[in-house]
């Protein structure tokens, strides 16, 4: 609506993306702070999260907390999105196809928990990755013979591309998707623990894809120029709604995001880094994720080799909890790093 008043009015400062992205950012917070009360109220007594049997003793009086609120922030992120994105661009469509794929897989999945009031009671291991690589590779296909997208595979710290991987591009950004859509809900198991650096690496992928969607900011700091810039929007968008879910979700937590939250959050973390030519980099702005991922990976592989855990419990803010500290120290040490890691990628711009 926001570009359309540009076009048809001529009202010159919605063309610019920086404005309308900030618009993007205060409608989501706005009806997410407006709306997550009422879904509260509502969702109380019937979609409760379900604790796993194996969580810390400390979670069981998190039983009664309701869960699903990644619903009311995505969709607060496609709305503000509709009203303030340029629609007929390739990558915003990409953009609102990642995010309403992931938010319905991850639907289903809390769904089958809460109707069932069993944490275990959600998709198979089996059926989610079967639906999350269905849906990688539906993104990745429009992005490569739809869009046309630039299919050359960059590394930080090097001017140009190392090769063209052409269409196994769609198997690697699959990977990409999955990989820290899985991450991003690995991390989701404190009040305001995902949250935060989600939003860190949403802002560090937006300074990038800005950057790379403008050709002279480009050209000076060396880095690829793509027409990707107005997928900014739907980051600013998301950012302002994952921060009135914040206001709800931080401890003691009145509501959880679910599946349906951090897989979507995860899963478009990983498009902005594709479409930002940042897939590897993603390791470094999304360290967190990464921490939490490596540490279940390490756990289970100890585990079924050596018969011996590697940590008290996994993923790694568990094994914290289990060595008593205060679930807010470890929320706020993991947000410090989170930060930290995102400042030295935005660096790394430079020095390419």
């Amino acid at each position: 609506m926001l570009y359309w008043l540009y076009r048809h009015l001529d009202i010159n400062l919605f063309q610019y993306i920086t404005v309308r992205a900030g618009f993007a950012f205060f409608i989501a917070l706005l009806i997410t702070i407006l709306i997550m009360p009422r879904f509260i109220k509502w969702a109380q007594n019937r979609w409760e999260q379900p604790i796993n049997d194996y969580a810390p003793d400390s979670h069981q009086n998190k039983a009664k907390t309701p869960t699903m609120g990644g619903i009311v922030f995505i969709c607060a992120t496609l709305i503000a999105t509709v009203l303030t994105a340029k629609l007929n661009s390739y990558f915003v469509v990409g953009g609102i196809l990642t995010l309403v794929l992931f938010s319905l897989i991850g639907l289903q999945d809390d769904l089958s928990k809460v109707l069932k009031n069993e944490n275990r009671a959600g998709l198979s291991a089996r059926a989610k990755l079967f639906l999350q690589v269905l849906a990688s590779t539906i993104v990745g296909a429009y992005l490569c013979f739809y869009a046309d997208f630039n299919t050359d595979l960059y590394l930080p710290f090097l001017k140009n591309p190392l090769f063209d991987m052409g269409p196994f591009a769609i198997v690697f950004w699959a990977l990409v998707m999955v990989g820290t859509s899985n991450a991003v809900n690995l991390t989701d198991g404190l009040d305001g623990l995902a949250s935060v650096p989600s939003i860190f690496s949403l802002l560090s992928l937006s300074v990038i894809v800005y950057i790379t969607g403008h050709a002279i900011i480009s050209k000076y700091l060396l880095l690829p120029n793509f027409a990707v810039g107005e997928v900014v929007i739907i980051a600013a968008a998301l950012m302002g709604s994952i921060t009135g879910f914040l206001w709800f979700n931080c401890h003691p937590a009145e509501v959880f995001m679910g599946d349906s939250g951090s897989l979507t959050i995860g899963a478009f973390i990983a498009y902005m880094g594709i479409i930002g030519k940042s897939e590897i980099l993603l390791v470094l702005i999304g360290l967190i994720f990464v921490i939490e991922t490596v540490s279940v990976i390490l756990q289970v592989g100890s585990y079924k080799l050596r018969k011996k855990r590697v940590f008290l419990m996994a993923p790694i803010h568990h094994h914290f909890e289990m060595k008593q500290w205060h679930e807010n120290k470890i929320i706020v040490r993991f947000w410090i790093i989170s930060m930290l890691s995102n400042l030295i990628a935005l660096i790394s711009l430079k020095i390419r």
